[in-house]
């Protein structure tokens, strides 16, 4: 195998995202769900034989260097492997938008290049790996919707009911690490359980970062009233800016400002690529 053409990375939305707590290290601790939605971004990986990686952006330019390109490099630091790589990146899921693109992106190159240079690491070795790339990357190597604690690496899998999504990005970004160092920043919300939210998992809890995040950038409140207006239920994903509420019925969204993302999605219950690499460690 000398290539590996169309690999998806999917984007994911927090159901609700709640800040229980702070360890001494200054990390939060967090429940949330994450599920994953069929907005992607598509890599292409090709072996390099002199150990060198690069890539090629075929849509919107990334900074020289992203979590593709880290995520390779641990990889290669792991291994010791000898081969490269040479790595196309088409964007789709927006940036700072709190939907885990850069993620996401980074858990598809570790499990692809897995595969394309045979390394046959196991699924929690990748984890391990993607963990210090950002607290995300284990998620989107576990493949399913799970319910999330800690820091991001307490994952337990779950199944979600199939339903439409009604995403909303406007172009304003917001920098997770201002929003989590906020002193009003909510902290102390109470530990929720799997079986409340599972009685209405789509109207269930609050995302504690949408306070800060909306006094920062005032495009998520207008995103959720655009939302709102529609009579859906409207909470901001992750850190944002994007916004989302499940859809019913279906919604006309010609009046959204020009300058948005704005996608009609269904969630997955599998990642594209679960099974690439074996949970046998």
């Amino acid at each position: 195998m000398q290539a590996l053409y169309d690999v998806a990375a999917p984007a994911k939305l927090n159901l609700f995202l709640h800040i229980t707590g702070r360890r001494a290290d200054g990390y939060h601790l967090l429940q949330s769900v994450f599920m994953l939605i069929d907005w992607c971004d598509t890599l292409h990986f090709d072996i390099r034989t002199d150990g060198k990686l690069s890539r090629e952006d075929l849509s919107t330019p990334l900074p020289p260097d992203d979590l593709v390109l880290r995520a390779a490099r641990a990889l290669q630091s792991a291994t010791s492997t000898p081969l490269g790589a040479h790595i196309g990146v088409l964007k789709s899921i927006p940036a700072q938008a709190g939907m885990g693109g850069g993620s996401s992106d980074a858990a598809s190159c570790l499990l692809a290049l897995n595969r394309l240079w045979k390394l046959n690491l196991p699924l929690a070795q990748l984890q391990a790996i993607g963990l210090r790339l950002g607290a995300d990357v284990p998620f989107f190597l576990s493949g399913r919707n799970a319910w999330v604690e800690g820091i991001g690496e307490k994952i337990t899998p779950i199944s979600l009911p199939p339903s439409r999504f009604l995403v909303a990005k406007p172009p304003e970004g917001l920098d997770t690490k201002l929003i989590f160092s906020a002193p009003d920043l909510k902290r102390n919300s109470d530990s929720a359980i799997l079986a409340g939210f599972a009685a209405h998992p789509y109207h269930f809890g609050a995302n504690d970062l949408q306070p800060v995040a909306q006094s920062l950038c005032p495009a998520v409140t207008q995103a959720l009233e655009w939302l709102g207006g529609k009579g859906l239920d409207a909470r901001m994903t992750g850190s944002g800016s994007a916004v989302f509420a499940q859809m019913l019925n279906d919604v006309d969204t010609t009046d959204a400002p020009s300058a948005w993302s704005v996608r009609k999605c269904s969630n997955m219950d599998v990642h594209p690529l679960v099974g690439w690499a074996s949970s046998d460690g």
